[in-house]
């Protein structure tokens, strides 16, 4: 059925919830899914980027900054070469630049290669392994001795158990010889980063059954003449009374150490080592949050204004309150001063001199962008703020945008409450009847260690603007609130973030902002699990759509990769605990209809994942469907599969739940036990 045409004058439609005709297609929300994979500055001072172009098969492209405002970027590697690196499954920084050369993580093969910007093609540096199993991030150039130093991971004796080293590559080096050990021994390494000096080299490093964010520990040694690493000294995460997960090392331009810790209040705050005395000392002290979880190699949440040695002053990020805020901090005085810009939701900042920062960032009405942010002389104000490259142009589209709620409400748990981003219904050019309450569709995230944000999300606009409400839950567990919110999930996967997103949609419909009778959950990965789980283990849905969710926690403890392969050790307790909580075990308890999405190149959650609770599922009778892609890993990249997930949960959702008619023409997929 096609959405009643608006009158002439401005008047609303009245019309259903859900049935409004809207302009944010699926098409639109596809081709805005481009996502930022680093920043770094060139040598004259132009930024360079990689970004993910689903119009390109998500293809991850190097693009550096033009020289005259207004000007399009200048991809910077050719069509062929793809800079993404398959470290620890979810990759992060695959590059880096000194002047306007380039090293990257080329995707096809995973092998390093070298290239000037504007330059001949790249070369390789790494040898060929005759396929992709050595995996290359987080590298940095070291010039002192001509190499260039880089987490490698190396999958060609085991591919679930892959060794973990920092390396070092010679670039003198034309014969492609093989990378040379620095740091060894443990499970997982990341930032290892040279001291201006370049006579230290700091690095952090963990091992199961941690994550990073749980227990870390910050080293740093001293090169001898020949390269090595000798004399090397814990500077954080040795102390067992202390618990504490160290990240983002950086030296300042006078040669002085600076990292994140939670190591005192729970919160991730800056901290400096006083390497003399090998004491750590608080730079300043604040209940928020100023790193994320490590889920991506290279993030980069603060930095050094300038490159005197004199300046004593850090352009810095912080979380609070579910909400971004820019800084700068003085760490000779202790005071941050905080900057007016439009983005509420910003991600990895690079300085440039001592009066310019580039800015990853969104807001409620900004897509993802960057922008180049100017400071006067005091670095108290600013003075000019402009956007270099936007994830898409989306002005037309403002009127329809539903603006986030920051709601708090009560959890299962007496005492604890949690949060979440309520999205009403939004379209200038329809209503509803006054007696109708909209559907809703809770989203819990992906993680569990992350965290809802409320930079513009098309996809929440997708529901919002047809006459869905939506709300974004962060849960018990999630990250932004502090280490202490944080270990609410400890032990407790499943139980938590399942009560507290059925506690939300409670919440909603008891503040007579939803239609009870329409409740719908979706979610991604661990957000999947928590989706099952709830339709598994309570009667608060109607509906719902799991995207490469879990569905056997046993079988994920097998099968997944290195990096979370103890991960639900902490999150889930004994084997009991593993049957219990895990939805495939409790198939007669489903009741309602279940859409599965799911890459079949996905070795974080597997493809038997969907498939066992899928066949089952349609063997108990319950409306079920399940769409597989081929060449899709964890997290759909190409545009086609954005679009078409988007619109078969729609219409899933509409058929199944809803009780009308979508204005969109889309043709459903057959659903087992329904159709």
């Amino acid at each position: 059925m096609e959405a009643a045409v608006p009158l002439v004058g401005g008047e609303k439609v009245t019309a259903p919830y859900g049935s409004w005709k809207s302009p944010i297609t699926a098409d639109v929300v596809a081709s805005a899914e481009k996502r930022l994979g680093g920043i770094a500055i060139a040598g004259d001072g132009r930024l360079v980027w990689v970004e993910t172009r689903p119009s390109e098969g998500g293809r991850a492209v190097l693009v550096k900054e033009s020289t005259k405002l207004g000007d399009k970027p200048m991809d910077s590697i050719p069509s062929e070469f793809s800079s993404r690196t398959l470290a620890q499954e979810y990759g992060g920084v695959a590059f880096s630049i000194s002047d306007d050369t380039i090293i990257f993580s080329n995707y096809k093969d995973q092998r390093l290669y070298k290239q000037v910007i504007g330059g001949p093609l790249p070369v390789p540096i790494t040898p060929d392994y005759g396929g992709p199993l050595v995996y290359y991030a987080d590298g940095h150039f070291d010039a002192h001795f001509n190499r260039y130093i880089t987490v490698m991971e190396d999958h060609r004796k085991s591919s679930l158990n892959p060794s973990t080293v920092i390396a070092s590559i010679y670039l003198h080096d034309v014969n492609n010889q093989e990378p040379k050990e620095l740091v060894s021994g443990n499970d997982f390494y990341a930032f290892p980063r040279i001291d201006p000096s370049r006579k230290r080299m700091a690095w952090m490093e963990w091992s199961h059954p941690n994550m990073p964010w749980d227990k870390s520990e910050l080293w740093v040694g001293y090169f001898s003449e020949n390269g090595e690493l000798c004399d090397r000294v814990c500077v954080a995460g040795y102390d067992p009374t202390i618990v504490e997960s160290p990240t983002e090392p950086k030296w300042s331009p006078k040669g002085e150490l600076f990292f994140i810790s939670d190591r005192v209040n729970g919160f991730w705050n800056i901290y400096k080592w006083i390497d003399e005395k090998n004491e750590v000392v608080a730079v300043y002290s604040f209940n928020a949050e100023f790193t994320r979880p490590l889920w991506v190699f290279g993030i980069s949440s603060y930095d050094f204004f300038g490159k005197d040695a004199d300046d004593h002053k850090i352009v810095c990020t912080y979380r609070q309150n579910g909400r971004s805020y820019l800084g700068v901090l003085d760490y000779v005085k202790s005071f941050i001063l905080s900057l007016d810009i439009p983005f509420t939701d910003i991600g990895n900042i690079k300085s440039v001199g001592s009066s310019c920062v580039f800015v990853e960032g969104a807001s409620a009405t900004h897509p993802l962008s960057i922008a180049k942010v100017t400071l006067d002389a005091s670095k108290s104000k600013v003075t000019e703020f402009s956007v270099v490259w936007s994830s898409s142009e989306l002005t037309k589209y403002v009127p329809y945008f539903s603006i986030p709620e920051v709601i708090e409400f009560p959890t299962e748990c007496p005492g604890h409450n949690a949060y979440a981003y309520f999205y009403p219904p939004s379209n200038p050019l329809y209503q509803a009847c006054s007696d109708e309450k909209p559907p809703l569709l809770v989203k819990s995230h992906g993680g569990p260690t992350s965290e809802a944000r409320c930079g513009l999300d098309l996809n929440i606009q997708y529901w919002t603007s047809r006459g869905w409400a939506f709300v974004d839950v962060n849960y018990g567990g999630s990250t932004g609130y502090g280490r202490q919110y944080r270990e609410r999930l400890l032990g407790k996967w499943g139980i938590v973030d399942v009560n507290d997103c059925c506690s939300c949609a409670r919440f909603l419909v008891e503040s007579g902002k939803v239609d009870g009778e329409r409740l719908c959950i979706t979610g991604r990965s661990a957000g999947g699990y928590t989706t099952l789980s709830c339709l598994a283990f309570k009667e608060t849905f109607k509906a719902g759509a799991s995207l490469f969710g879990v569905a056997d926690l046993s079988l994920l403890r097998e099968e997944t990769h290195k990096f979370e392969s103890h991960y639900i050790d902490n999150l889930v307790g004994n084997e009991k605990a593993y049957f219990d909580r895990s939805p495939i075990n409790f198939v007669d308890k489903f009741k309602c209809p279940v859409i599965l999405f799911q890459g079949l190149d996905d070795k974080v959650v597997p493809p038997i994942q969907a498939q066992k609770i899928y066949r089952a599922l349609k063997e108990k009778g319950v409306p079920v469907a399940l769409v597989e892609y081929e060449g899709e890993q964890h997290g759909f990249r190409k545009a086609e599969n954005i679009k078409f997930t988007l619109e078969q949960q729609m219409v899933f959702f509409a058929r199944l739940v809803g009780h009308f008619n979508i204005a969109d023409p889309i043709s459903p997929i057959k659903i087992d036990n329904f159709d």
